[in-house]
């Protein structure tokens, strides 16, 4: 894996579990977000034959979409659409 990819991936999960220490709960809130995040990864695999919308499933969208949950996957999805 190239290091700036490995570099970016490191300030993401440290700006995500700052974000979440922040709160009462932060373990729960992390792992909501996660479990949010591929869920809503899975919907969109699932539902890419019916709307034609699909994200290739690998590591690198498996880990924007545990990291970053919900948010994390629509800016995939736009991305996708940019590019």
């Amino acid at each position: 894996m190239p290091p700036l990819l490995t570099a970016l991936g490191a300030a993401c999960l440290i700006a995500v579990g700052r974000a979440a220490a922040a709160g009462p709960r932060p373990v729960r809130s992390i792992l909501a977000g996660a479990v949010c995040g591929i869920a809503a990864l899975a919907a969109l695999a699932l539902l890419a034959p019916a709307t034609g919308v699909a994200l290739p499933l690998n590591r690198f969208t498996g880990f924007v979409a545990a990291v970053l949950g919900v948010p994390g996957v629509i800016t995939l999805l736009l991305l996708n659409l940019l590019l």
